[in-house]
């Protein structure tokens, strides 16, 4: 079932271009375990083992279930590994995680309106200040205390 194992993995040539490119990412995001192994290899590179036994801590889950995680994630371009002697160390990869990113963007940054209506008011005390007007009675009367 080829379109299955293309699913999984990175970008193939089948029709649907940006369309399947963005599955890859999505579809390995979409397991909780798989996000917390990014979780845990946020903080860096971390060997295979290690993230076994982090994982085996807090649920009931085998390594080579662990192994296929880590591959569907290395398929979708989320994490890298590379060989030091016999062990395999995994890093989060950002070239999947751009994916993630651009096409997130395309909704907008849900904080910067809040941050810009904050960056108004705090301009606005501001001014209210050097002008000596101090805003509202309770802070007027608090800045005269202090």
């Amino acid at each position: 079932m080829p379109h299955a194992a293309a699913s999984a993995g990175a970008p193939s040539e089948v029709p649907g271009g940006e369309r399947h490119a963005l599955r890859g990412p999505f579809e390995a995001l979409g397991d909780p375990v798989r996000r917390r192994l990014l979780e845990l290899l946020a903080d860096g590179e971390r060997p295979a083992g290690a993230l076994v036994d982090s994982l085996r801590a807090e649920a009931r889950i085998s390594q080579p279930a662990v192994s296929q995680h880590l591959r569907v994630l290395r398929d979708a371009r989320l994490v890298t590994v590379r060989a030091d002697g016999t062990r395999r160390l995994y890093a989060v990869d950002d070239t999947g995680l751009d994916v993630v990113r651009l096409w997130l963007g395309r909704f907008g940054d849900p904080f910067a309106q809040p941050l810009d209506a904050l960056a108004t008011e705090v301009a606005r005390g501001r001014r209210a200040r050097r002008r000596g007007t101090g805003g509202t009675g309770s802070d007027d009367a608090t800045s005269a205390a202090g």
